[in-house]
């Protein structure tokens, strides 16, 4: 199959781009305030609340065909991973709000040209539930941070009556048509954060191609989750419980998958909403993610985790550049809003370069 080759100018910047991501950062900034007061303390503007803080192997596949060996996977080779499981929301609510997943990795030792700003050895991914954002552009997010700003004061109750009117129009929806990726973003099923699948929702460059990356469950234990859900209504920290419980007694795998760009057309580089077609190329495995058995949330290990690490896209070798509207905001916002984080709480944030340095 020929895949579309990566280069400087595939990437098209809108006249206002720039202002929406200055928009989005003056909200989410805001909306963090507005937490922080409830709170008494600053969290991270998405993804607060996390329910596994691990260490693990990324193991680079061998015999890769020349378009998949490119960047970090041009050659076999095993490499040091911390990964954060955690909800979605900007702020620390009940299970009962159950929206979409977030799957943040940090790979060590790895060497090669990186991004400006970008002076230690790592290479971070981060990923979400579902294979796309819906948002779409930088414009898009502008708009659905400032609905997500508004609901922020908004009770508890009623942010889980949201969440459950979009998880059961979704229910309905797969009935009879597709699920609507919105709809899971603001209610995602009560299912095991180790039986997600993950997925990078835009793209980045991969090497001398351009590519959409997953992190995908592949272990026995993990697939007999199929069948668990949680009773929110018992435990409101259940999908924390459930991990920590999880990991207590087993490894968790994950195969990281890659679908290459191949048609400009149908897989658009500027707007996450659409997902890319598995006609015009599917995800195929370059790598391993294994995770033993071990103690995942450990007070030592969450703080530093929670308060001192930082996951970014901008972490990343030149060779892995985030690519679109969405990630050219995100190299600003997750920069701003983690400065402000930082800031507020007193903490020195690290870009951790040693794995070493994480607390048992």
């Amino acid at each position: 199959m020929p895949y579309l080759r990566y280069s400087d100018d595939i990437e098209t910047i809108a006249p206002d781009e720039q202002e929406s991501i200055d928009g989005i950062i003056a909200g989410m900034t805001h909306q963090t305030e507005t937490v922080e007061k409830r709170e008494h303390h600053a969290v991270r503007a998405s993804h607060a609340k996390s329910s596994a803080c691990v260490i693990g192997e990324l193991a680079i596949a061998a015999d890769l065909p020349p378009e998949l060996a490119q960047g970090l996977f041009a050659a076999p080779g095993t490499f040091p991973v911390a990964v954060r499981f955690a909800q979605g929301p900007g702020e620390t609510l009940g299970d009962r709000v159950s929206t979409h997943r977030g799957m943040s990795i940090k790979v060590f030792q790895v060497e090669g040209e990186k991004l400006a700003g970008h002076d230690a050895d790592t290479q971070d991914f981060v990923f979400a539930t579902g294979p796309t954002f819906p948002s779409g552009t930088a414009q898009g997010f502008l708009r659905d941070a400032k609905q997500i700003g508004a609901a922020t004061p908004l009770p508890e109750v009623l942010k889980s009556t949201v969440s459950s009117l979009a998880r059961n129009m979704n229910r309905l929806l797969t009935k009879v048509t597709t699920p609507s990726p919105r709809a899971d973003f603001f209610g995602h099923p009560f299912s095991h954060p180790l039986h997600d699948g993950y997925f990078s929702q835009a793209p980045v460059r991969y090497g001398d191609h351009v590519a959409k990356l997953s992190a995908i469950p592949a272990s026995i234990h993990q697939d007999q989750l199929r069948d668990w859900s949680l009773d929110p209504h018992h435990d409101e920290d259940g999908f924390r419980h459930a991990a920590v419980e999880y990991f207590r007694e087993h490894d968790a795998v994950f195969d990281l998958r890659v679908q290459l760009w191949a048609n400009a057309e149908t897989q658009p580089i500027e707007d996450t909403s659409v997902e890319w077609p598995a006609s015009d190329s599917q995800y195929r495995t370059v790598a391993t993610i294994r995770i033993p058995a071990q103690d995942a949330y450990s007070a030592a290990r969450v703080h530093y985790f929670d308060e001192v690490m930082t996951f970014r896209p901008a972490h990343s070798l030149t060779a892995h550049r985030p690519l679109g509207s969405v990630m050219r905001a995100r190299l600003q916002v997750y920069k701003a809003l983690s400065e402000f984080r930082h800031r507020e709480n007193g903490i020195s944030a690290q870009n951790t370069a040693d794995i070493s340095q994480i607390p048992a």
